[in-house]
């Protein structure tokens, strides 16, 4: 089966289904697995979460381990069930009154009307309202048959002394969507002047904590992963408006600082938020707490300013979604550059305040996890700090070490970044068991490449590069610093060197009638191509395949930095290693990490050099 992929924009269908395999491939995103892979992707639920949808779905029992715990597990289950039963009649209670009562329309729909707010869009957030009356829900819902128990532990209904009164009322109602499109809580707008709070909400019940629910995340989540960026604003308004004008990438906090399990939901479509704030420089101060959180989970981060007066809801309203958007990529900034240029006005010439700024940005810094950003990070605040990098960049370490130190008290399982390893070509079993038995996923990379160095070596070998040099002494000569991982690979590299002392020329045909057996059957895998260009694209259609002999110079010079590039991120992944090394003292750990500073310099610049792009 074929159909428009649902992870991209797309108008040609690139995604397969086999339902004879049971499986799903994307061929415009690269995902593919299962229907529990295939449910974590869209609904961004984790294994577990995907599990339990499923076996929901079709009514299959979950054994959760003894029987006692089982039935635990059950009466949790069947509270949780009951408490989205009630919570979903509210929602179409609510709904109900606003567009159908005349109180409800009166008032609640009049209010969504002069907001802009269309039909279309009150549906799409089921948007309500609460009547006036002290029991008006509790009373409709006892009357279809709900039980008060629930009622109240829904949030709905409040229980004082001896009496009961509905939580909401006289209110405009934002239901509180989980990433299942199901109302877990409900935040309400008062429309009097003098009625406190302006916004009451849900408290805390078995289907809702508020750490880890944005407002607006069910709506968003497919326009966040394919955009690749969350925008994130203060209000429920916010959020609407900017739907309706569309722009639906967009989800809210609803008022408080991130939590982590906000950024971990945001983190399951994304790595790239964007933070909008209005022009209230205080309220910007106020809220940049929870942003170092996003840091910490190694997510890129933005800041937009809005002009002043001007917050989402109003801008795009006044604007239209186009010059919200041209607005976004002008005035995008990285968020450690934003809060260091808003902060730095107010130090004037007051050094003690700058040097408090400097610690607090230092601080900030330490919280990103790649080495490589934390270096230009220094870079650029240095710069607009007016002090010398290397300041900033001690208090940075200074700050990673207290960081460190503190953890040791906490250890937290560290996680090693990782990257693909490209499916070795054609070599004997003994190099692969050389490669499959190293120890990191990095000093793998590093093996494969160090094959096909040694590939085109001894293919090429001879060859003259140019009039004076032939291919060995450029590698040798390249790599003349390179201690090679793999042994059989050492062999012949130290063949080469010794065929040029005694001035001797070797080709392919002397490893190949070498006495040792294993050096002959790793050079005859290396000889040896998996496939072969037919001769028929050049004779019938005529399509000329570039051979390697064509580009033999570009070949061996991007292999060269390529060797050089596995080289230093190996290092840097020993380093790393280095790093957990709890008996380090503090002179050990800063120049570890000043050599991984230095190592991914290196690193950027051999990435450069093979036309790699770094974000």
């Amino acid at each position: 089966w074929w159909a428009l992929s649902p992870f991209t924009d797309e108008k040609t269908p690139s995604f397969s289904v086999s339902a004879a395999k049971g499986i799903f491939k994307c061929f415009s995103t690269g995902k593919g697995g299962d229907s529990i892979s295939f449910v974590m992707e869209v609904g961004g639920m984790n294994y577990v979460e995907a599990l339990e949808y499923l076996a929901k779905k079709y009514g299959i029992a979950i054994e959760q381990g003894t029987p006692e715990e089982q039935e635990i597990y059950f009466q949790e289950q069947n509270l949780k069930e009951s408490l989205l039963i009630v919570l979903k009649y509210a929602k179409n209670h609510y709904q109900y009154l606003l567009q159908h009562d005349s109180e409800g329309k009166g008032i609640g729909l009049s209010y969504f009307k002069e907001r802009g707010y269309n039909l279309n869009t009150i549906e799409k957030f089921d948007l309500g309202y609460s009547k006036k009356d002290w029991n008006n829900l509790e009373n409709a819902a006892l009357k279809e048959g709900y039980k008060a128990e629930f009622l109240e532990k829904a949030g709905l209904v409040i229980q004082k002394q001896d009496r009961r009164y509905d939580r909401f009322r006289g209110r405009v109602m934002f239901p509180v969507h989980d990433l299942s499109g199901r109302v877990v809580a409900f935040g309400a707008r008062t429309l009097k002047k003098d009625d406190k709070p302006k916004y009451l909400n849900s408290p805390e019940t078995e289907v809702y904590h508020k750490s880890r629910v944005l407002y607006g995340i069910y709506q968003a989540k497919q326009h966040i992963r394919k955009q690749d960026e969350c925008l994130l604003v203060e209000g429920y308004t916010d959020v609407i408006s900017m739907h309706q004008a569309g722009v639906e990438n967009v989800v809210s906090s609803s008022g408080t600082s991130l939590t982590e399990g906000q950024i971990k939901l945001i983190k399951r479509f994304t790595d790239n938020i964007t933070v909008l704030y209005d022009g209230d420089t205080a309220g910007i101060k106020a809220s940049l707490r929870g942003i170092d959180l996003i840091l910490e989970q190694g997510m890129n981060v933005k800041a937009v300013n809005l002009p002043e007066g001007e917050d989402p809801d109003s801008f795009v309203k006044k604007n239209g979604s186009a010059a919200f958007e041209e607005h976004l990529k002008n005035n995008g900034k990285d968020f450690i550059t934003f809060r260091t240029e808003l902060f730095l006005e107010d130090t004037k010439n007051d050094p003690v305040q700058k040097a408090k700024l400097i610690r607090e940005i230092a601080q900030t810094i330490a919280k990103v996890p790649d080495v490589f950003k934390r270096t230009l990070f220094n870079k650029k605040c240095s710069e607009l700090l007016g002090i010398d990098e290397q300041i900033l960049v001690s208090e940075v370490n200074k700050t990673l070490i207290q960081n460190r130190q503190k953890a040791k008290k906490n250890p937290k399982e560290a996680q090693i970044p990782t990257e693909e390893v490209p499916l070795p070509i054609t070599v004997s079993k003994e190099v692969q068991k050389e490669i499959q038995t190293a120890g990191s996923v990095f000093e793998q990379a590093l093996m494969l490449q160090e094959q096909e160095v040694i590939r085109l070596l001894v293919k090429h070998g001879h060859k003259f590069l140019n009039e004076e040099q032939r291919v060995y002494q450029y590698f040798l000569d390249q790599i003349e610093e390179v201690e090679l991982e793999t042994p059989t690979f050492k062999v012949i590299i130290d063949m080469y060197k010794k065929a040029i002392l005694e001035n001797k020329l070797i080709d392919e045909n002397t490893f190949l009638q070498h006495k040792d057996h294993n050096l002959q059957q790793v050079v005859s895998g290396l000889l040896t191509d998996r496939h072969q260009i037919s001769k028929a694209w050049k004779e019938r259609f005529d399509i000329i395949i570039v051979d390697e002999d064509d580009i033999l110079s570009e070949t061996l010079y991007q292999n060269v930095i390529r060797l050089k590039l596995r080289l230093v991120r190996t290092s840097i992944q020993k380093h790393s290693q280095k790093m957990k090394n709890e008996d380090l003292e503090i002179g050990e750990e800063v120049f570890i990490i000043q050599c991984m500073q230095q190592l991914k310099l290196v690193e950027m610049q051999l990435a450069k050099d093979l036309g790699n792009i770094y974000h």
